[in-house]
């Protein structure tokens, strides 16, 4: 334990030199013995958590991945608390879905026995046509992203409320607006209605969005406005977790 503790010293303090420090400031700034301190730096060095450039230490691959991956989780946490304080507060599932590498990824979903999400029963990344997170997303896209997407996923029917083909979609895009809300009902899941809301931050499209049931779809348009108006308060949080 005593060996970890004063590695993890040393990395720490050659993380608080952004260009570089030789072995004995090292040794001084974490008041480790001179010897002791080459041994580990030998050996963190060996792992990929330092690297030594011209008699200076600097922080290593793994240890920026460490980094990274933390940051990352970071991110994660305060988007799935964000989704859950908004579930409690509308008293609806919120999902958090984002456009990458030519896909819709459903990233994040909050819900509630009472209150349950919609069921994938058809992969939503192949009924982006059908469902208010998938139009949202493809109305953020250029046209020929669009195109792309839909040669590669085509427009099929999924509900008897289902668009019934690609012109139509891509009509009810154009006039949707690209950054206005996008509502469906019954067009993925029989009995449900859904709208998203989207968010672009820098290239990436996104969007956070609501379900409800039928039977209370009049409360449709008070969960959009409510859900808009969480997400303005928090926005710079959420523009810090769209990457993750």
């Amino acid at each position: 334990m005593g060996s970890v503790q004063r590695a993890m010293r040393l990395l720490e303090c050659v993380a608080g030199h952004a260009y570089g420090a030789p072995a004995k400031q090292l040794a001084r700034e974490t008041g480790l013995a001179l010897p002791t301190a080459y041994h580990l730096l030998r050996t963190l060095v060996h792992e990929g958590y330092l690297r030594r450039d011209k008699g200076l230490f600097f922080l290593g691959d793994a240890a920026v991945r460490l980094s990274s991956t933390s940051a990352q989780q970071k991110r994660r946490s305060t988007m799935v608390d964000a989704l859950a304080q908004w579930r409690d507060a509308i008293g609806v599932p919120v999902y958090y879905a984002q456009y990458g590498d030519g896909e819709i990824e459903v990233v994040c979903v909050s819900d509630t026995p009472g209150n349950p999400a919609v069921h994938e029963w058809a992969d939503f990344r192949e009924t982006g046509h059908a469902h208010a997170i998938g139009q949202c997303l493809l109305s953020q896209l250029d046209e020929e992203a669009r195109r792309d997407h839909l040669d590669r996923h085509p427009v099929r029917a999924i509900t008897p409320y289902t668009v019934p083909d690609s012109h139509s979609l891509l009509r009810r895009l154009d006039q949707a607006g690209r950054m206005a809300p996008v509502t469906e009902r019954q067009e993925y899941a029989l009995g449900t209605v859904c709208a998203a809301i989207p968010i672009t931050v820098g290239t990436t499209a996104a969007t956070m969005a609501l379900s409800l049931p039928l039977h209370q779809a009049d409360r449709l348009p008070s969960a959009v406005r409510q859900l808009q108006a969480e997400i303005g308060r928090l926005l710079g949080s959420l523009a810090l977790s769209i990457s993750i």
